[in-house]
């Protein structure tokens, strides 16, 4: 009996410590805030529904939107923390992350966030942040390419300045080493598990030329292909792009279902017809990473399970709350 009685009370104490302290903590100057999917159900009940709808509407007017608007948000977060920043236009002497060699003639989806934010306006003046409509919208754009869908924890307010040299440096690039990619995971508090499944969201979306070419003609410097690039792919790709010019034709991440949130791109890695250089290392420079990828092209619950709770922990990277930052009443400007 006593047995059972110490039993009882360690399980009210784990109750009652996981109560006092949920998963999703941010711990800012102003005390601990916490981000959680109901943020917004007395201040603005149809605002999650009023962010799918936008979005639903601009994937089907364009399938690619939906990539965009997912790597919008990667992209946003990976800088300063997931605050909006990327979404401001430069201004004085802020110069917008829209500038840097990531975001510059790629990023997009900028006015699918400007109409879900003008709709949000009008039901509720002043309440949802550009930074929660970033990760709502990002949710959205993976369920409704068929992927999986999770609980948006919400709460994030919006950054009154942007950071290019973050955005330069902290972004992951087409061309980093595994260890470069990997430890820009790391400094985002991302693991390799993190860093394998969320390359999985190039399952959807298109790369410009220039992001691959030295695959195809110059990989290291020495005149030569990439040889981990099946040949016959390489041969296909070169009928597009060019050793010059092409700069901007676009080529699907996964060629074989480009427009459908699946497993295909870890199978395509296997076959050694992977995209871009970050994608195909994930086979050739880490025994870990490439377990990953034979799991994950084995099983898409697998995939869609980890991809979720990667995408979590990824729109948790250092938010702004509580009174820390603002609620933009347009996302392209800080407020005056």
């Amino acid at each position: 009996m006593t047995f059972i009685r110490m039993a009882q009370s360690l399980s009210f104490v784990m109750v009652v410590a996981l109560l006092a302290f949920p998963p999703l903590c941010s711990s800012q100057a102003s005390g601990s805030t916490y981000l959680y999917p109901q943020f917004y159900h007395r201040s603005c009940p149809k605002a999650v529904e009023i962010v799918k709808s936008v979005v639903a509407k601009a994937v089907a007017r364009e399938a690619r939107m939906a990539a965009s608007l997912l790597r919008l948000h990667f992209h946003d977060c990976f800088v300063k923390g997931c605050d909006a920043s990327i979404l401001l236009d430069t201004s004085g002497n802020m110069i917008s992350e829209k500038n840097s060699i990531p975001n510059r003639n790629s990023a997009r989806g900028f006015e699918v966030i400007d109409e879900i934010k003008s709709a949000l306006e009008k039901e509720c003046p002043h309440t949802v942040s550009c930074a929660d409509i970033m990760a709502l919208a990002a949710r959205d754009s993976t369920v409704l390419t068929g992927g999986p869908s999770w609980d948006v924890p919400l709460g994030r307010r919006d950054s009154r300045d942007a950071s290019l040299s973050g955005s330069n440096n902290n972004i992951p690039a087409p061309n980093n080493t595994f260890q470069t990619i990997l430890t820009k995971f790391k400094l985002k508090k991302l693991n390799i598990v993190d860093m394998v499944a969320l390359s999985g969201s190039h399952t959807i979306g298109n790369a410009r030329c220039t992001t691959f070419r030295q695959r195809l003609y110059n990989q290291s410097g020495n005149g030569q292909p990439d040889f981990s690039l099946a040949q016959s792919y390489a041969a296909q790709l070169r009928t597009r792009c060019p050793k010059s010019g092409g700069d901007q034709n676009l080529f699907f991440l996964d060629f074989v279902s480009p427009t459908k949130f699946d497993n295909s791109y870890f199978k395509n890695l296997l076959a050694n017809k992977g995209l871009l250089s970050s994608d195909q290392i994930l086979t050739t420079q880490s025994a870990v990473s490439l377990e990953l990828v034979k799991k994950y092209a084995a099983n898409s619950e697998l995939f869609f399970e980890q991809f979720a709770k990667s995408m979590l922990k990824m729109g948790n990277i250092s938010p702004l709350t509580g009174s820390r930052g603002e609620i933009r009443k347009k996302c392209r400007k800080i407020n005056t």
